[in-house]
């Protein structure tokens, strides 16, 4: 999966990280690639301002897209 995930990327969490404070669904930002599988995820408050850093797994996460594309055949 971490093909598909990126540097600076949006992404949602798929599950709760309850060591972290963060529930599923929060949005945050691929900031680095800390090992295969692994990312240092930025988590914001809803005025940007940052509330959260975390270590998460390629699996426990979702890339958002803001732009539409294409239909996979």
């Amino acid at each position: 999966m971490s093909n598909s995930l990126n540097l600076l990327d949006v992404v949602a969490l798929t599950e709760d990280l309850p060591a972290h404070g963060l529930r599923r669904g929060q949005v945050g930002t691929i900031v680095e690639e800390l090992a295969p599988d692994v990312f240092e995820v930025e988590f914001s408050d809803g005025t940007g301002r940052p509330c959260a850093m975390a270590p998460v797994k390629a699996a426990q996460l979702m890339t958002l897209h803001y732009e539409p594309t294409e239909a996979a055949s």
